[in-house]
């Protein structure tokens, strides 16, 4: 497992160095999960972000009421994140996430392997911070012009 080489492509490091990817290479840990297992669940406090090094995860949202059924809200793929909210807080997850093919391979930070990695370099904690607040953005921008 080669964590820096999928770190590289992942949007959320965009913009840090192959030094500062690095550091945060050294703290990752792989966790391989069968199909349908769940890998987090909506409303637990979340300590971790994921990255998806291999296979698929699906994102299911439960309904906001009682009579709405879960429903998959996206399908993620290689490089692509989710649970990345930890790192701004402890707040809970808004999404249950399982992983949708078999021997899926998910990298994955904890908060406070991040915080320590930040206070040693601020420039990572910059970067990654500002990439959240793009991200989540563009979502509510698009939220808000398609109306859902």
């Amino acid at each position: 497992m080669d964590p820096k080489a999928i770190l590289k492509h992942v949007e959320l490091f965009e913009g840090l160095t192959a030094d500062e990817l690095d550091m945060l290479a050294e703290v990752c840990v792989e966790r391989i999960y069968p199909t349908d297992e769940i890998i987090t669940q909506q409303g637990e406090v979340g300590e971790e972000l994921f990255v998806v090094y291999e296979g698929f995860v699906e994102v299911v949202r439960a309904g906001l009421v009682p009579e709405n059924a879960p429903r998959t809200i996206v399908h993620l793929g290689e490089g692509q994140i989710f649970g990345e909210m930890a790192l701004v807080d402890r707040g809970p997850r808004s999404a249950t996430v399982k992983a949708a093919s078999d021997q899926t391979r998910i990298l994955v930070i904890k908060r406070d392997d991040f915080d320590r990695i930040c206070e040693t370099n601020h420039h990572i904690g910059y970067v990654v911070m500002r990439n959240i607040a793009a991200d989540l953005s563009f979502k509510l921008r698009h939220h808000h012009l398609t109306g859902r």
